[in-house]
């Protein structure tokens, strides 16, 4: 009975820590997304990340110190459940992955914009001539293009590039279990690779089915571990989903519910980023933007404006013209400081949590096998 009381304290005061650490998390997301770097840029986007492998890491924990609750019914279903909607998250990485790459190719023809402007006074006395202004304007042009056709190109060559993190094309090639895997719909791919099909939307519906707040006896029968499932299971949502509201892959769409009870101490800063998220979709600005990320949109602004003035310069072009076109050049230069110092590391960390979802998932089913058999 002592043994059995302790074992009972031990754990209602590991969920306690947990549902805290997760609250303290989400509720430090908010804040940030108010101040500094602001919703949905780089820095932020960045943050969610380091957020989601804190909480997998102690949800990991307080799985393996309760481990031998873990093969018990109904518990034993539920984690299953969890490890099958972390299967559906490791193809969003790999689109993720994706979209980060594409962001580089337009940054690539933001590059061609800032050396065809680049200040001529800085190596010689002059004004910017219409050569270099074509240039630039080719370069503007190239850039709506691609941005315009993104999801055309997320279904053709980006998806002919994608792969799993770490695992070369050949390899993938040679494993026999290739074309199964690959072919048998939209949400069996299981991160090998994303078919033209494959829809982003539809993927966060798969990851969200049948995700419900637990029950009273659920709660009762599994000593509370249920909804240290369920806490993890709508982190892992919210994550993919603030992922792919952000960053270019294929078929976006961001009408996922949130049915989370507010008795949850971390449900309030998670459903207050998921309203504010959709709040900056709806935005006129905003709607028709391949990606939220606040980057995208700076160089959205910039491009435009570029755009405009280059159009109405006539020529001999007058100081006031030049001078416009400089500011603007300027912006441009930084918003590319911003991406070439975060779209690396974003990368690093997308990786990492495709990484370590799949260790998790590894270290689960073999605890579960062990007790099952």
């Amino acid at each position: 009975m002592d043994a059995g009381h302790h074992h009972d304290a031990g754990l209602d005061q590991d969920l306690d820590a947990f549902q805290r650490c997760v609250a303290a998390l989400f509720h430090d997301l908010a804040a940030s997304a108010s101040a500094g770097e602001g919703l949905l840029s780089l820095g932020w986007v960045r943050k969610l990340l380091d957020t989601f492998l804190v909480c997998q890491e102690e949800f990991r924990v307080v799985l393996f110190n309760h481990r031998a609750a873990v093969g018990r019914p109904p518990l034993d279903r539920m984690i299953a459940d969890f490890f099958e909607r972390a299967v559906k998250a490791l193809d969003v990485c790999n689109a993720i992955r994706d979209g980060i790459e594409q962001l580089r190719q337009w940054r690539k023809q933001l590059e061609i914009v800032l050396v065809a402007l680049a200040d001529p006074r800085k190596q010689r006395r002059g004004a910017l001539g219409e050569g270099q202004l074509r240039r630039a304007r080719k370069a503007l042009t190239d850039l709506t293009l691609l941005m315009l056709d993104e999801k055309d190109a997320a279904g053709s060559v980006l998806s002919h590039r994608n792969r799993s993190f770490g695992r070369s094309s050949g390899s993938s090639s040679r494993d026999p279990h290739h074309h199964r895997r690959s072919s048998g719909g939209h949400f069996r791919s299981l991160s090998w690779s994303v078919s033209r099909s494959w829809s982003a939307a539809r993927q966060l519906q798969a990851i969200g089915n049948n995700l419900a707040t637990p029950r009273g006896h659920e709660v009762v029968a599994t000593g509370g571990l249920v909804v240290a499932v369920f806490t993890m299971s709508s982190v892992l949502l919210f994550v993919m989903w603030a992922l792919v509201a952000a960053i270019p892959c294929q078929d976006r769409g961001l009408g996922i519910h949130f049915s989370i009870p507010r008795s949850y101490p971390w449900a309030a800063p998670i459903l207050s980023l998921h309203e504010r998220i959709v709040e900056e979709s709806k935005k006129k600005e905003r709607k028709n933007s391949s990606g939220l990320l606040k980057e995208i949109h700076q160089m959205e602004k910039c491009a435009h404006h570029l755009t405009e003035l280059m159009d109405a310069i006539q020529f001999p072009m007058m100081e006031e013209k030049e001078a416009e076109v400089r500011q603007e050049v300027e912006e441009l230069g930084r918003v590319c400081e911003f991406m070439d110092g975060g779209l690396d590391p974003l990368e690093r960390q997308v990786r990492e949590v495709f990484h370590r979802i799949v260790r998790s998932r590894t270290e689960g089913l073999d605890c579960l096998s062990r007790y099952l058999e």
